[in-house]
């Protein structure tokens, strides 16, 4: 595929507000860090009502709910998501359909008078909007292919040091299997192809294979924070390319977005 600008709806003069959208690594804070935003803006007075869409390649499949780190209703905190459960694992979704379903959302949040909050570190989710792509068939998209950033949008990234992500994705793979995770793996498997990409990717191979005995619970969870390593320093690398974010540690972050909207 190939990809050009296009001319964005000017959602940005009618809320009279730059978009937000948090990005990072994964097990960063970015979704957190979206609900917290929304729920104080909200509390201030600054908005009527915020909304969070995801832009996760992995919180859009139905089912998978514990191994693609969704956030539970208790944590949304009353918070309207979007982006979430889109599609059955064995069904495709493509970075020009999320662009599609995230721009009508836009419009609609906009038209209601609310903060639409992108929030999510699928790095070609988040370009294909903030860089208004659009799409054609048979041609290769690459990374010199973007253009200026639209002024609709404010990026912010979150910023951990090395040691300090490290560490958050060491927790994050112990809550994950202090959780019903195998019992999740169990679920969608008998619904859906065991074989699907979506299968394939994340958690869900390290479970199958401490299911087939070939590797213990402890191994499970080393593979797993590997793994997310792994995806981490790609997540990086792709959104360091971009010099229009902003880059900062979670807490300065929540507090330079507060400033920004006040």
């Amino acid at each position: 595929m190939s990809v050009k600008n296009n001319t964005n709806k000017d959602w940005a003069s009618v809320l009279g507000q730059k978009i937000p959208v948090i990005i990072g690594p994964t097990g960063s804070g970015k979704t957190g860090l979206s609900i917290d935003l929304a729920l104080e803006l909200v509390d201030r007075g600054i908005f009527d009502g915020c909304e969070v869409i995801s832009a996760d390649s992995r919180a859009i499949y139905k089912g998978m709910d514990i191994g693609t780190a969704k956030p539970t209703k208790e944590e949304m905190c009353g918070v309207q998501h979007w982006g979430i459960d889109l599609v059955g694992p064995d069904e495709r979704f493509t970075v020009a359909d999320f662009k599609e379903y995230a721009e009508q959302k836009i419009s609609e949040i906009v038209q209601r008078g609310h903060l639409p909050i992108i929030a999510g570190g699928t790095g070609l989710y988040v370009d294909a909007l903030v860089y208004n792509y659009s799409f054609s068939e048979n041609a290769k998209k690459s990374y010199s292919d973007r253009e200026q950033m639209s002024d609709q949008f404010l990026v912010i990234g979150i910023d951990w040091s090395r040691e300090q992500l490290r560490e958050r994705l060491r927790l994050r793979a112990e809550q994950f299997f202090s959780q019903p995770i195998v019992e999740e793996y169990r679920r969608v498997a008998a619904e859906y192809n065991e074989n699907s990409q979506a299968m394939k990717s994340n958690i869900y191979p390290i479970i199958r294979d401490m299911l087939d005995g070939k590797i213990t619970r402890e191994e499970a969870i080393e593979l797993f924070i590997i793994d997310d390593w792994h995806l981490a320093k790609r997540q990086l690398t792709w959104f360091k390319r971009n010099p229009n974010i902003v880059w900062l540690p979670l807490d300065k972050a929540k507090e330079f977005l507060l400033n920004t909207y006040v």
